[in-house]
């Protein structure tokens, strides 16, 4: 394994790294003024939101790496402590990455990017028509992390309206990932998208105490056939079939598997069935056949 000190490499090597690693991260595509008047847009990803209440976001425009100059955002929200946080979805982008330019002061990003500036409701930034969902916030705090090139400023917002584009809403009106086609950003020029193929379901383990992988016989725990994603979801039950349920499913399902002669072949095939049942997010059947391999002569309930 590479092993690196921060401090043996370069800022923009490191830069390189932790981009790469700490991905996908989303993208605030931050809309600020200055005193003058003049609108500033630009996108970053150093950003993420960090309480409900109050409604705090966090986001990042670190100086940059060659000369140590602060960015046009962080400029403004010192002199104008308001920003509008819209998001940035797969429609728009390319207009934000056109945002990103390093324009000089005074220059319009809206008309750069040909994206669509309207007033917000409470604070004097525009937001952005186009982005589905847009975060009105006061600036609560700056905090210049140094002075260095590379080195970040946290710009700590209050939301203080949000506007949210009904089209992307489900019945319950709760926001669809597959409406609202969110972006993210990964290292170097990689995105990805947060819709369609790229989604998948985890049930959270606060909804019940599950076993925990602990409480697995080892003959499950050092299958080569399971993942660490198949004993994660393994583990998330609140307790194992009864040796009745077992029983009735082995003659209902198990037969022709339980009929191998080689005890070994009987463990892969019930695994990898066990592994398909997980697939299909039938956990309690996965179990079922888990725990019916002659192998196991005790359960742990």
């Amino acid at each position: 394994m590479l092993t690196i000190l921060p401090s043996e490499i370069s800022t923009k090597e490191l830069h390189s790294y932790l981009l790469g690693a700490i991905a996908p991260r989303p993208i605030a595509f931050a809309s600020t003024i200055d005193k003058a008047g003049n609108p500033n847009l630009s996108p970053f990803s150093f950003f993420n939101i960090f309480s409900a209440s109050p409604p705090i976001l966090i986001f990042s425009p670190a100086r940059s790496g060659r000369t140590g100059a602060t960015k046009n955002t962080h400029d403004n929200v010192k002199e104008v402590p308001e920003v509008v946080i819209n998001v940035v979805n797969y429609a728009i982008v390319q207009q934000a990455s056109l945002a990103s330019t390093e324009y000089p002061k005074g220059v319009n990003e809206f008309e750069k990017s040909g994206l669509t500036p309207i007033a917000s409701d409470l604070i004097k930034p525009f937001r952005v028509k186009e982005s589905p969902v847009q975060l009105e916030c006061i600036v609560k705090e700056v905090i210049e992390l140094s002075q260095a090139p590379g080195s970040g400023n946290l710009i700590i917002c209050e939301v203080v309206k949000l506007h949210i584009d009904e089209s992307i809403l489900d019945a319950h009106k709760a926001i669809d990932p597959n409406k609202i086609n969110l972006v993210s950003r990964m290292g170097g020029n990689y995105y990805a998208k947060a819709f369609g193929d790229a989604l998948f379901e985890v049930e959270k383990p606060l909804a019940q105490i599950g076993i925990g992988v602990d409480a697995m016989p080892n003959a499950i725990k050092s299958s080569s056939v399971l993942t660490g994603n198949d004993l994660g979801v393994l583990g998330n039950v609140a307790a194992l079939p009864s040796e009745a349920e077992i029983t009735a499913f082995e003659k209902a399902e198990l037969n022709s598997i339980l009929s191998e002669k080689d005890s070994k072949t009987i463990t892969r095939m019930l695994h990898e069935k066990a592994r398909l049942f997980i697939e299909n997010g039938d956990v309690s059947s996965a179990w079922k056949t888990l725990l019916s391999d002659p192998q196991i002569v005790t359960l742990k309930k």
